[in-house]
């Protein structure tokens, strides 16, 4: 049994780290990147969100898997046999298009080579007859594999609702990136689509809370990382559906007047202002279907839920 390939290809750099987030911080008004609120603790509480009877993505996205999968398995572009998967995470949504799919490499792609290697163990013992390579990299800005990643078609993997992070211009350079990416194969990706406004906002802000912690530990992440002296009781969880831009947001709100420090600067709040943490745009699926075609992707198929409210997209390069 082969031992799984692991590179890293991006070391981070807790200089740029630090000032990309102060920069941020400083700004009118402030923002974060997404990335940074899945540190250790905002993984697991993220892990909790899909668990929500509120947070519909996760398993929508799986009834169509299983109720659609075997045509997707016959729709996936000739010769791809190795099946690309971008925020791999512990891989298991890729995994289970091993035997149908007929992967014979199997490339992760995570921002830590390190936070792949227990799963590629894993599936190397399951899955002794493919190769397992594991990419560290930070994919949102730059695609960009080693040879490891190996020659031919690649059908590249993008499950969930992430590519909903990216504005539509961000998304479209993105979806270049993976169409040059894939050598001829192609893209199966996961879009959140437009609904009711009733089910999407308690998807982000459930009453439970989870989804209010995974956001305001954000704010313990950024102590670590920028030396800032965040105070998570000042602050609360704000989400809601900009109908004018499509996509739900997501912000932290100073409860009062404060003043965040570090060691070489601050920054003042007054009562009610907000971080802008996340974006989630949500798509018509022609929308989506003509971003595709603009990346340089063939018509897509597509497959979606009885309600509409999710839909796998498979596009050939």
């Amino acid at each position: 049994m082969p031992a799984p390939t692991l590179i890293q290809l991006d070391r981070p750099d807790p200089a740029a780290i630090r000032a990309e987030l102060l920069e941020g911080i400083a700004a009118h008004p402030a923002r974060t990147a997404p990335k940074y609120l899945y540190d250790a603790l905002g993984s697991r509480l993220f892990a909790a969100i899909t668990e929500l009877p509120e947070y519909y993505p996760t398993r929508t996205e799986a009834a169509i898997f299983a109720r659609h999968g075997a045509e997707m398995a016959a729709a996936r572009p000739a010769g791809a046999t190795t099946l690309v998967d971008l925020g791999a995470g512990n891989c298991e949504k890729a995994a289970r298009l091993f035997q149908p799919f007929g992967v014979e490499r199997y490339v992760a792609v995570d921002i830590s080579v390190s936070y792949l290697e227990d799963s590629l163990a894993l599936l190397a013992r399951r899955y002794p007859g493919i190769t397992l390579v594991g990419v560290g990299t930070d994919f949102s800005g730059r695609l960009h594999l080693p040879p490891a990643a190996g020659a031919g078609p690649r059908l590249l993997f993008y499950p969930g609702s992430s590519i909903g992070n990216f504005t539509p211009a961000e998304a479209l350079g993105f979806l270049r990136q993976v169409h040059a990416t894939s050598q001829g194969g192609g893209l199966l990706i996961g879009v959140d689509l437009v609904k009711p406004v009733t089910v999407l906002e308690p998807a982000y802000d459930d009453p439970l809370g989870v989804t209010a912690a995974f956001n305001r530990n954000l704010l313990r992440h950024i102590n670590r990382l920028a030396g800032t002296d965040f105070r998570l009781q000042d602050w609360r969880h704000v989400a809601f559906f900009n109908a004018a831009e499509s996509r739900i947001e997501m912000h932290l709100e100073a409860l009062g007047a404060l003043t965040v420090r570090w060691a070489d600067g601050e920054r003042s709040f007054v009562r009610g202002e907000r971080i802008h943490t996340e974006n989630s745009y949500k798509w018509q699926p022609g929308d989506f279907a003509a971003l595709l075609g603009e990346a340089g992707f063939r018509p897509p198929r597509q497959w979606t839920d009885a309600q509409g409210w999710f839909a796998l997209f498979m596009a050939q390069a």
